[in-house]
């Protein structure tokens, strides 16, 4: 279950990863559904409020000439941000734009109740279903 819980937690950062595999494998071995979607979505959501509270702590850094974003691609970030707003938080499970959502999450100061909230139940209903599918694929062969 550590194994999970940190492979998770990996793979919501901006390091390269994938849990869904794992935890398939996961359940395979030890097929207590409960708890693996538990720790799946524990670590994979604390991941996530890593990049968030990295985002909020980047916004310091905005006026250096080494910040990797432009005040023009930040402006237009934020323009995006605000028209699709917090709700897109529940994308924070999909891969190449989930992290990116996280971090701007943090950059604009959502509150963390709120990111946390929409985080969780954007995880959990992901891996409520990989947990699903690999019941119904992968059961034969575990």
């Amino acid at each position: 279950m550590l194994s999970l819980f940190v492979v998770a937690l990996a793979s919501a950062t901006l390091l390269p990863g994938g849990s869904e595999v794992w935890l398939a494998r996961q359940w395979c071995l030890e097929a207590s559904w409960l708890a693996l979607w538990a720790v799946a979505t524990a670590g994979n959501s604390l991941g996530s409020l890593i990049n968030v509270a990295l985002g909020r702590y980047a916004r310091h850094f905005q006026g250096r000439p080494w910040f990797p974003v432009t005040p023009a691609g930040l402006a237009r970030g934020e323009r995006w941000y605000r028209r699709f707003g917090e709700w897109s938080l529940l994308l924070a499970w999909a891969p190449v734009i989930g992290d990116p959502l996280t971090v701007l999450a943090g950059i604009f100061r959502l509150s963390w109740w709120r990111a946390a909230a929409l985080i969780v139940a954007a995880k959990g209903g992901r891996y409520a279903l990989v947990l699903l599918l690999a019941e119904a694929w992968l059961a034969p062969l575990c």
